[in-house]
């Protein structure tokens, strides 16, 4: 088996086609040998893990992670495990990665062993949210329960997140990954709840600009790696009322805010303002921070659930250091807007979101725009 790796190795990069390889470790995979996709997959790292340049290495190596990941059975989780745990390798993206090909692929019975043998805490804390956002109680598992409850983590970042999903989180867009590849749901675009009609006479009490940078950058969250690894970008802005602001009137106060992604909309420029649940909003963000846009693929589920929750707290105005429950009942107690324009400023290619928040005493007004193509 060594002279095989090792003649692969040598050769790989004198290749055009790295199919050939794929199909053996497939076969060596199929004949219930695991061991030899992580050994190829860490000998090729050792050899060329610092050359990102190099595509014939980059694609043998994600189709080895794929397919040890997504092949059902415990010994391929094992080597998926060792093979991201490798020093040659691990790293915080590849553990978000991992962590979304396993949770979509196996049983959580099968997946304990991440948290008893070789894993990194950050694969852990991914894996736990990932099988949250698949509806497995996590709590109820042997093998993860006692990590997952444990105050050991209560630090890491995705701490803050609870271990079971809520209901604004019920219809997450999740993907389908398989040795070739993978899809996902892009659920943008105009909503499908009750289109409310833009009224020029109705009033709009005086609304002043209130926006402060970490504000923005919070009610961002979501989408910012539109921005930060595409060619997106984002308008998010604050704005306190004067009086109370009926819901009714939402569509036409976003006509009157100077908003950059509404410039020009109104007679001449379709736009289209609808009522959404909190739920479809939470939808809509977590597709945004879990996939990416254009060019790139996103926080993957664990870091995409964070991102979303992060974005809707803000835009909810929601007190800093809430917690879980405190930022739910906040956001619950919005009047959440969808809307769509078609200005200069959106792309209209795929992604593009709109998003305001009107809080529940009716006296402040957040929106959320954002945009990216390919």
């Amino acid at each position: 088996m060594a002279d095989q790796i090792q003649k692969i190795v040598t050769g790989l990069v004198d290749l055009t086609d790295v199919t050939g390889v794929w199909a053996v470790a497939d076969g060596r995979v199929a004949q219930g040998d695991a061991a030899f996709a992580a050994d190829l997959g860490i000998a090729l790292a050792r050899t060329y893990g610092t050359g990102g340049h190099v595509w014939q290495y980059r694609s043998v190596f994600d189709h080895l992670l794929r397919l040890l990941a997504t092949t059902a059975g415990p010994e391929n989780v094992t080597q998926a495990l060792r093979l991201v745990s490798s020093a040659e390798v691990a790293g915080r993206k590849l553990d978000r990665y991992t962590a979304s090909l396993l949770a979509s692929s196996h049983e959580a019975a099968d997946l304990a062993a991440a948290f008893t043998g070789r894993a990194s805490e950050e694969l852990r804390a991914c894996l736990v949210h990932e099988l949250v956002l698949r509806g497995v109680f996590v709590g109820e598992v042997p093998g993860i329960a006692g990590w997952a409850t444990s105050p050991r983590w209560s630090h890491h970042p995705l701490g803050w997140l609870p271990l079971t999903l809520s209901c604004v989180e019920e219809s997450a867009d999740l993907p389908s990954y398989s040795i070739r590849g993978s899809s996902h749901s892009m659920p943008y675009g105009p909503s499908e709840s009750r289109e409310l009609a833009v009224n020029a006479g109705a009033r709009v009490p005086t609304a002043q600009e209130t926006t402060a940078r970490a504000a923005a950058s919070a009610m961002g969250a979501a989408v910012a790696n539109w921005a930060e690894e595409s060619n997106g970008r984002i308008e998010a802005r604050v704005f306190d009322l004067a009086e109370p602001l009926d819901p009714e009137s939402v569509p036409t106060a976003l006509l009157t805010l100077g908003l950059e992604c509404l410039r020009g909309a109104g007679k001449k420029t379709a736009v289209s303002v609808a009522v959404r649940p909190p739920a479809q909003a939470w939808r809509v963000l977590f597709a945004a921070a879990s996939t990416g846009g254009a060019y790139n693929s996103g926080s993957y589920g664990a870091y995409g659930r964070l991102a979303a929750w992060q974005s809707l707290a803000a835009l909810a105005g929601s007190p800093e250091g809430a917690g879980a429950a405190e930022v739910e009942a906040h956001v619950l107690d919005c009047v959440w807007h969808g809307f769509d324009a078609d200005t200069k400023w959106y792309e209209q290619v795929a992604w593009d979101i709109g998003l305001a928040a009107l809080s529940p005493g009716r006296r402040r007004l957040a929106v959320l725009a954002a945009t990216d193509t390919d």
